[in-house]
């Protein structure tokens, strides 16, 4: 292979290459924003000053995101992130399906007497302010994780190695950055990598991120606040139901919550299975790209 053979292939700079540029632009803005964010808000509240730095993450994975697409003639929407189909029905079909899914892992525990109910823990305007408010919260996390994961990363390894091994990568990927959490264990890691692979397979069938943006900020959202238990080993304040949660740690998850419980593992396959009835087309802009650069 020639020098040039090395950075290009038929289709123009190989992927490995841009995706290298790619994060080395992201590693830049990032750094640049931790900077602005710690020396403006400096004594602002941890929770607070976390929440915008995830925000100002996000944005960071944006703007990087759409400086590559200019070199590559691609826009946010080929990246997964198209600006019309914004909060629009698929956005709120995946907040059906993940509040309703993480409703039903919660009732499965508790037919099986792993989980118990024990009142609520707000009242009054509480319930709506503590509400909207992990409503924003998810919404950024979902926003931030899924694109940082599953935006230009995945598309552009899709164009290098396919669709399913990138996804594999990108999936392993998302449940080793979860490892630091308290209370994680194996299994927590091994289904946080599954629920990763099966927003890839939304990703995949519909199109875009807009639906795996919303499984993803529903299920935090009913996990956190509504039921209140643990979301990957953390138990936030304010939560609106008193749960307790007790027996073998396979079945409920042990420190991690829900999350760690096999019973977690066979809900996501389910999940797959009655998703791919519903969407057997794939929609992914990528998957048109099986080209090898």
């Amino acid at each position: 292979m020639t020098l040039r053979g090395i950075f290009f292939g038929p289709n123009g700079l190989r992927a490995g290459w841009r995706l290298a540029f790619f994060i080395a632009i992201v590693c830049v803005l990032l750094r640049a924003s931790s900077l602005v964010v710690n020396s403006l808000l400096h004594g602002l509240d941890s929770g607070v000053l976390w929440l915008i730095m995830e925000f100002m993450a996000f944005l960071d994975y944006l703007v990087a995101s759409w400086i590559v697409g200019k070199f590559e003639k691609r826009t946010l929407a080929d990246y997964g992130l198209p600006r019309r189909q914004m909060f629009q029905r698929r956005f709120w079909q995946g907040a059906a399906i993940g509040f309703v899914s993480i409703s039903v892992l919660i009732g499965a525990m508790a037919a099986l007497g792993i989980l118990r109910f024990g009142g609520t823990t707000l009242s009054g305007g509480a319930i709506a302010q503590w509400a909207i408010t992990y409503a924003i919260v998810f919404l950024i996390v979902s926003l931030k994780e899924e694109f940082s994961v599953r935006g230009y990363g995945l598309y552009t390894l899709s164009t290098g190695i396919g669709f399913w091994p990138a996804a594999v990568a990108t999936s392993v990927y998302f449940g080793y950055i979860h490892r630091g959490n308290s209370g994680e264990s194996w299994v927590g890691l091994m289904n946080a990598g599954l629920i990763g692979l099966l927003f890839c397979f939304m990703l995949l069938r519909t199109g875009d991120l807009w639906l795996p943006i919303g499984f993803h900020a529903a299920w935090d959202w009913g996990e956190s606040y509504f039921y209140g238990v643990a979301d990957s080993g953390q138990t936030v304040p304010g939560h609106l139901l008193q749960t307790s949660i007790a027996g073998p740690a396979w079945l409920s998850g042990g420190s991690v919550g829900p999350e760690g419980s096999w019973l977690c593992s066979i809900l996501i396959v389910a999940v797959w299975v009655i998703f791919s009835r519903m969407h057997r087309e794939n929609r992914y802009p990528a998957q048109a790209s099986t080209r090898r650069q």
